[in-house]
């Protein structure tokens, strides 16, 4: 059974200014997350489904349809405030989305195989898609999963914080912990997360998340009972975001399951604020001319 690639393209892009899901990066005018398809392509993976907006799903199939058909299979689930489990309703004035762990869980009913999941607007490298192929194909148990892992100090901004999901593993590249740090910054000193006031140092090639996971279709009943004991606690919150790693971390503390940190040296790029456009662009036509990618990837 080919795996299947979930992408999560919900975002409204607020610090960027705009979609950054549809904007053009490569030479023939395309999006970031094309390059990850085409490399999910070439790894094996058998379908991808797009977590989107219905606010603008007829903008985005337009732009990918075409280009995807008879490559690949696709579907489209969408994230909504209101895609609530029964029982609970969207608070009067909230506004703010309710996090990865809820993006994922929009997709249940859309995935029944093993599956791997990516942001939108970041660029993980053909060799990231190879090794969740691979290891997806090699699980014996439903409980078996991995995420790859970036060094850190090649995953930040120059333009502004990041947030990142800081790795704790053991000798056998087992993850034993995962913890959101929601401001790193690069300081000419070292690299810093902030809590309030509080300022940490970080060790540049700490092994992070990127929301570059691999998953059997089991998780989806974790992230269900989580997610609703996540509103019960905090759902009357304006801001409260409920995150799929917390669901890893409160798993592995139960030893319910177990995750591989596949390290990855490679330079991992993506979009946060405007400014990083230019970059991704340079750093898309190096590897065109090295000969990684087509200059269109669809012709």
């Amino acid at each position: 059974m080919k795996p299947t690639l979930l992408i999560l393209a919900a975002g409204m892009g607020s610090r960027y200014g705009g979609l950054k899901q549809l904007d053009a990066f490569g030479p023939s005018g395309e999006t970031i997350l094309e390059y990850s398809i085409y490399d999910a392509i070439r790894a094996g993976f058998g379908k991808v489904v797009f977590v989107i907006r219905k606010s603008f799903a007829e903008e985005f199939k337009s732009k990918f349809a075409s280009k995807l058909e008879g490559k690949i299979e696709v579907d489209y689930v969408f994230q909504e405030l209101d895609n609530l489990p029964e029982g609970y309703s969207l608070p009067e004035g909230r506004e703010k989305p309710w996090g990865t762990g809820h993006a994922v869980l929009v997709a249940k009913d859309a995935i029944k195989e093993p599956f791997a999941i990516i942001n939108a607007d970041d660029f993980y490298g053909k060799d990231a898609f190879v090794a969740l192929s691979q290891y997806l194909s090699s699980c014996t148990k439903q409980s078996e999963y991995c995420m790859v892992g970036y060094h850190l100090h090649k995953t930040l901004s120059d333009f502004g914080s990041v947030s990142r999901g800081v790795c704790k593993t053991d000798e056998n590249d087992m993850l034993v912990e995962i913890t959101e740090r929601t401001k790193i910054v690069g300081e000419e000193d070292g690299i810093y997360y902030y809590e309030g006031e509080e300022k940490n140092l970080l060790d540049p090639k700490t092994a992070v998340s990127m929301n570059c996971w691999a998953f059997m279709p089991g998780f989806f009943d974790y992230l269900q009972k989580g997610f609703v004991s996540f509103l019960g606690r905090a759902g009357e919150e304006m801001k409260s975001e409920y995150f799929f790693p917390f669901e890893v971390s409160d798993q592995l503390k139960s030893d319910n399951i177990t995750v591989k940190v596949l390290d990855s040296d490679a330079d991992w790029f993506g979009v946060t604020y405007p400014e990083d456009k230019p970059e991704v662009q340079s750093k898309l036509n190096k590897l065109i001319k090295r000969g990684d990618y087509p200059e269109d990837l669809w012709v």
